[in-house]
């Protein structure tokens, strides 16, 4: 009995932890993706070199980095190792890389 609750308690908490990770997850609409393509071809900023830095969704950018706004989007950009990196300017998290 105590192994079935404790294994029932174990199944809980992995499930609440995926449904979390889930949740936290940022999704670019399509129509966001495209002003910010147009936008950074528009304007286009020098690449920066970041050694160290993993450019992956849900990586952090750090504090030192200039962010840069985007009209009509939430999401504000830079640009490192010639990729454009979407950032949620608030957390300064990756939340997607455009090649």
């Amino acid at each position: 009995m105590k192994t079935m609750i404790t294994n029932s308690i174990a199944g809980l908490l992995l499930l609440s932890g995926i449904s979390v990770a889930i949740a936290d997850t940022v999704v670019l609409a399509p129509e966001q993706e495209t002003t910010i393509r147009e936008y950074v071809k528009k304007e286009p900023l020098a690449s920066i070199k970041l050694p160290g830095v993993e450019l992956k969704i849900g990586s952090t950018v750090p504090e030192k980095v200039e962010l840069h706004k985007v009209p009509n989007v939430t999401y504000e950009y830079t640009v490192i190792d010639n990729r454009t990196v979407v950032v949620d300017p608030k957390t300064r998290t990756v939340v997607k890389v455009l090649d």
